[in-house]
This record gives C-alpha cells, sequence and structure tokens, in this order.
C-alpha cells in the first residue's frame, strides 16, 4: 500500500510593504511522501510573496503539467505561472508560453540553476525573474514545521522577515533573471 499525502494547514499574516498586500491567508496544501519540508514552505513562500486575486496551488510534485502555485483570472485564464524549487527548462518554456507572466523561487544555488538552463530554449527567458535567498535559510525555517503552521511573512525593501510557529529568520530576496 502506498503511503499517501500528509494535509498541512497554514495561517498567514502577509504584510508586503513593498506591493501594499495585507492579508490573513488560510492555506492547506498537500505534502507529497517524497517531497520536502523546504519544498512545501517554498511553496508558501512563493505563494504569499505572489499573492494576489484568482491565486491558487496546483497538486504540487504531483502536476506535471501546471506550475505549484498558479494565478488565473476571473474566466479561468492562466495569467502567472509560478514555480518553486530548480524547474527544468522546459516547464519554464511551456509556462512562458501558457501564461502572461512567470516567476521562479528558489532554495538551491541561482548561479547553478541558471547554468543547468543556460542555452536551452526558454520562451521569454530574459523577462523571467528567478528569485531566491540566503543559503540554509528555506531549510532552516521549513525545520519549525508541522502539519498545523502559524506563519507571519514580512517584506520590506526585499527583505524577507519570516516566522514559522516562533521561529524567526531574514533573508534578502536576491533577483535574477532566469535567460
Amino acid at each position: 500500500m502506498a503511503i499517501g499525502s500528509t494535509m498541512h494547514t497554514f495561517t498567514v499574516q502577509l504584510a508586503d510593504v513593498d506591493r501594499g498586500v495585507y492579508e490573513e491567508l488560510s492555506l492547506r496544501l498537500a505534502r507529497h511522501p517524497s517531497e520536502t519540508a523546504a519544498n512545501v514552505l517554498l511553496r508558501v513562500l512563493a505563494y504569499s510573496l505572489e499573492y494576489e486575486e484568482g491565486i491558487a496551488f496546483s497538486e504540487g510534485i504531483a502536476a506535471t503539467d501546471e506550475p505549484a502555485v498558479l494565478v488565473r483570472d476571473a474566466t479561468g485564464r492562466l495569467t502567472a505561472w509560478i514555480e518553486v524549487g530548480a524547474p527544468d527548462a522546459a516547464r519554464l518554456h511551456t509556462g512562458s508560453k501558457a501564461a502572461g507572466r512567470v516567476a521562479v523561487y528558489t532554495h538551491r544555488e541561482p548561479n547553478r540553476l541558471a547554468q543547468a538552463w543556460a542555452g536551452k530554449t526558454i520562451h521569454r527567458g530574459a523577462d523571467i525573474p528567478l528569485y531566491s535567498f540566503e543559503k540554509d535559510f528555506v531549510e532552516d525555517a521549513a525545520s519549525a514545521l508541522e502539519r498545523r503552521n502559524a506563519v507571519t511573512v514580512s517584506v520590506t525593501e526585499r527583505q524577507l522577515y519570516l516566522d514559522v510557529n516562533g521561529r524567526s529568520s531574514s533573508s534578502a530576496i536576491a533577483e535574477q533573471p532566469v535567460g
């Protein structure tokens, strides 16, 4: 018998001063048995940092034809394709053709990802931002994850202040183009 996904809930207090977004979010997401805690937290961070009307989680790593996070307008049209981790160039290419805006959030070494994508065809690659955090930031914060989580996400001047179940940390949000 295969092990099923584990449901995680997040109550997120979001204060993104840079974008003028202040919300309380109640999120539920399934963690696939092979998914790391860092990837789960990265999905929550991407959702929070990209928060807008119509945003939703996909099925996570089980979704083969959708990104980790997506945004649809009122008509159901895909407007934003948001990947996490280390997606391959083909996924970014597909996403860039399917949505008007694409972004990648990673907890990996961004220069290595950029090298892996170098020379590959990525539609509008120069317009796709790759967001990364300081070394070990996501992994350290993810060690505080439980099945029910209280999270505070504050952003000011591209500095992220994060509290996960009482454990506080901060990181600059670095940005570079994918292509």
